[in-house]
């Protein structure tokens, strides 16, 4: 497992140099601001790339003394800093230009590498980012998420400053690749949103309502459960740590209790990978019932 995310995150770190240098290159050479735009973004996606590689490297080393849940949440401190160096993308891109607009200043040499500089890296993004969702979906990861949002995000803007080269050479709207520049923007804006939000709710160990609600269909298949309550979820990296309380008839044995709570983890464990479950035991009497309410309380 850890092989393959290792593997995946530095082909993506190996595309990110190529796209950048190359789209430097061209973009000082023709000034279009819409591919310069485009190679700080990719520049930003390398340096994410790069944060990616090395968050997958540590985020599956075990649990130990001191990280006694083990290290997944930096791969959620790493789709922060993904976030965080987004937004500066957006803002030169923005300040650059609205710059351009305000003073005219719109004029930009096109030529065949133009074009070609920007079909490449939609073929490469497009490859990266289909490699990327694959291996996170299939280990949980929100690093290579992160990084597969970036490849995807770069798929869009690129057709955008691809429409762009297409209005100023061949429409004459000269505006158009400031214009272009301004709805990359947008468009990083948008993921860097989903992005941010998604790595801090796990960061501040927000309970996942998919999980929680997989583990109650679960519990309710199970007539030996009276009753359960404090049932909490949180995720770190592509691990989920899951605890509950669950009543049982005093009259069962120890033993029975003990196969029943087994037969509930497996169940747990099969529908959500790499979970981590803890069952607390409490018999279905007065005392407990009472303690349960004056928790609610």
């Amino acid at each position: 497992m850890e092989n393959e995310k290792k593997s995946v995150a530095l082909s993506s770190v190996i595309a990110a140099v190529f796209i950048t240098v190359f789209k430097f290159v061209v973009g000082i050479m023709s000034g279009s601001l819409g591919i310069m735009s485009e190679a700080l973004h990719s520049g930003l996606d390398m340096v994410a790339a790069v944060i990616t590689y090395f968050s997958v490297k540590v985020s599956d080393k075990p649990a130990d003394e001191e990280h006694n849940y083990g290290h997944g949440k930096i791969e959620n401190l790493s789709a922060l800093v993904e976030t965080v160096l987004l937004l500066v993308t957006c803002v030169w891109i923005v300040y650059e230009a609205i710059s351009r607009l305000v003073s005219g200043d719109t004029h930009i040499e096109i030529s065949v590498w133009s074009y070609v500089v920007v079909i490449s890296s939609i073929v490469i993004d497009v490859s990266r980012s289909r490699a990327l969702y694959r291996v996170a979906r299939k280990h949980n990861s929100q690093a290579l998420e992160a990084d597969a949002l970036h490849f995807a995000t770069d798929v869009w803007s690129s057709s955008v400053v691809l429409l762009g080269l297409v209005c100023y050479q061949f429409l004459g709207w000269y505006a158009a690749d400031a214009i272009t520049a301004l709805l990359v923007a947008v468009i990083v804006l948008i993921v860097s949103y989903r992005l941010g939000r998604k790595a801090i709710d796990v960061l501040l160990d927000k309970s996942p309502k998919d999980t929680l609600k997989t583990v109650r269909n679960i519990l309710n298949q199970y007539p030996e459960i009276k009753k359960y309550h404090r049932l909490k979820a949180r995720t770190a990296g592509a691990d989920t740590f899951i605890k509950i309380n669950i009543h049982f008839d005093p009259q069962m044995s120890l033993k029975e209790v003990h196969e029943v709570c087994d037969s509930i983890e497996a169940d747990i464990c099969s529908k959500i990978l790499r979970s981590e479950v803890f069952i607390h035991a409490e018999p279905e009497d007065d005392s407990h019932i009472n303690d349960e309410i004056n928790e609610l309380s």
